[in-house]
């Protein structure tokens, strides 16, 4: 388990369209793709929330505390690929980068970005872009 805290960033794919209702953002519909969701894990446990959503997704883990934990814990959905940046917090920067086609209100509660998950047609564009993206952070 890394505990070092940083800005992350998980690749799902969603191979089918799909509507999931995400807690207090209500029922969305998603496009079959790849997704990106950028967050921070700035605190005492640092990336272990990275094993947290991985656990979410895996159906080991029923508390859905943010909005990605209703996308990733969605039996239609797999994390393909997590990138991560120690030691700074680059969240609102790379969830602008990749936000070609947000969706409006995700995961951005506590911030004034549009959102932090970002729409790509497939899972494999999404890989690509998100490993160029975080290549300038490091």
């Amino acid at each position: 388990m890394i505990t070092a805290g940083g800005t992350y960033t998980l690749v799902f794919s969603l191979p089918e369209p799909t509507a999931i209702a995400v807690g207090a953002l209500g029922e969305h519909r998603f496009p079959a793709g790849g997704y990106c969701y950028t967050g921070s894990a700035l605190g005492s446990g640092g990336f272990s929330r990275i094993d947290r959503h991985r656990r979410v997704a895996a159906g080991e883990h029923d508390v859905k505390h943010w909005h990605v934990d209703y996308l990733g814990g969605h039996p239609e959905t797999v994390i393909v690929a997590v990138e991560r940046v120690g030691g700074r917090d680059a969240e609102c920067a790379v969830a602008r980068e990749l936000g070609d086609d947000p969706v409006p209100g995700f995961g951005a509660s506590d911030c004034h970005c549009e959102s932090h998950l970002a729409r790509f047609t497939d899972a494999v564009t999404a890989r690509a872009c998100v490993g160029e993206l975080y290549e300038q952070f490091r």
